[in-house]
């Protein structure tokens, strides 16, 4: 085996056991958390999860393109441009993150930690886009297991081994050294690129072309993800803080689906889409378009007939009643992640086009039909209003996308291929 082979099984290892870390995790602290402090860190992680963008704007999507279009004794001057948006966007932000706690959305007890994962989770998932970028995959890849999964690992064994450690502020201490881990790391890593252009002044001109191009596409990242937000606290509202646990360990076990489409299927398809259309290459793009589809199509249905067979004796095992009382909160919402993952198939046959106009109007559509829907399902089902609401709103994501996609893509674009050795 070649060294590029070693370091590209390497890579592909580090990245799994990061999403089987972040997977199992959900479900042993709900084995040694009580359902509320599940709750608690359901709405925390999504809570940090959705202030990642106002701290970052995505706007690496845009310096990434810059930096592989010039020298390394440039990019200085392009990551400072980043780093000055980023002071920019911690000052405003920051203080108004302060609100989620002066409303009560969560305690402040919490607050000491949310402020320092969120800045130790921005760092680090900037970082891990640079290493990336300039192809350094194994680095960022190990960063990443820093970060999201080797705590996961140590807590849980911990946890077993220690009475003591089975608390809440335990698992964020432990989130926090694995950060801290990373970003360490990382800075090392960067340090030694020998980059130049540092003492360059900012360019504000060139910061403010590539809000231009980041901005419209964060909205429709921030509404889509906004749902994923705004269910936690609405459920909450609705039920109260203990069975939102549930909620929490049904959704975790549900959209694990997305980790595994990501990192199996999506990761490698969409760059193929876009090299096949821009070259004009009909063939290859309704080949990988083909593809897309049914490795989609099997995977999910794979794991949803296996997430039903196994929902049962893992509830059993985690011996909770709150969780068994609450397990038709499952089938809804593994539906409302199946109608997700689907959509993600027209949606990046759009992207590979450039067509981002529908994906954007798309992802906004679903954050606006997913509050009066839900409303309307809360009046009559309280406790299945949000499932409901969120399978609605995948439904006409997934419907948009489909009709966009089909109204937009040439005929001979869009037809597939079938031929068996295709797939």
């Amino acid at each position: 085996m070649t060294a590029s082979n070693s370091q590209r099984l390497l890579n592909v290892a580090l990245r799994g056991m990061t999403l089987v870390s972040k997977f199992l995790l959900i479900f042993f602290l709900a084995r040694f958390l009580e359902p509320a402090e599940l709750g608690i860190y359901g709405l925390l992680v999504v809570t940090i999860g959705y202030a990642l963008y106002l701290l970052g704007f995505d706007f690496y999507s845009y310096t990434t393109r810059e930096l592989l279009k010039r020298e390394r004794s440039e990019w200085g001057s392009l990551l400072k441009g980043q780093g000055a948006l980023s002071s920019v966007l911690y000052a405003v932000f920051l203080p108004l993150l302060s609100l989620i706690f002066l409303k009560g959305l969560l305690p402040w007890s919490l607050a000491g930690w949310f402020f320092v994962l969120l800045i130790l989770e921005h760092l680090t998932q900037e970082l891990g886009r640079l290493l990336i970028a300039i192809s350094e995959q194994l680095l960022a890849s190990l960063i990443l297991f820093l970060r999201s999964g080797a705590w996961a690992v140590v807590v849980t064994a911990l946890m077993f081994i220690e009475p003591e450690s089975r608390s809440l502020d335990f698992v964020l201490g432990a989130w926090a050294l694995g950060g801290l881990a990373a970003l360490l790391l990382g800075i090392c890593r960067v340090s030694r690129l020998e980059i130049g252009g540092w003492r360059r002044q900012i360019d504000w001109h060139w910061i403010g072309s590539g809000l231009k191009i980041a901005i419209p596409l964060l909205v429709a990242t921030l509404a889509v993800r906004g749902v994923f937000t705004l269910d936690r606290y609405w459920f909450e509202w609705l039920a109260g803080l203990e069975i939102l646990g549930a909620y929490v360990l049904f959704m975790g076990f549900s959209s694990a689906l997305m980790s595994f489409l990501d990192a199996g299927v999506f990761a490698f398809s969409y760059p193929g889409l876009i090299s096949a259309y821009s070259q004009q290459n009909v063939t290859a793009f309704r080949q990988g378009l083909y593809r897309l589809l049914v490795q989609t199509l099997v995977l999910a249905a794979v794991f949803a007939v296996i997430a039903l067979l196994l929902i049962g004796p893992l509830l059993q095992w985690l011996d909770k009643p709150l969780y068994i009382e609450h397990q038709n909160l499952f089938p809804w919402l593994l539906v409302a992640t199946l109608l997700y993952a689907v959509s993600m198939v027209p949606h990046y046959g759009l992207y590979a086009q450039g067509h981002d106009r529908p994906i954007i109007y798309s992802h906004i559509a679903s954050l606006l039909c997913f509050i009066p829907v839900t409303w309307l399902f809360s009046l009559h089902w309280p406790l299945l209003a949000v499932p409901l609401g969120l399978c609605t709103t995948f439904m006409l994501m997934l419907l948009w996308k489909v009709w966009a996609f089909f109204c937009m893509t040439p005929v001979h674009y869009r037809q597939l291929e079938t031929t068996k050795h295709q797939v």
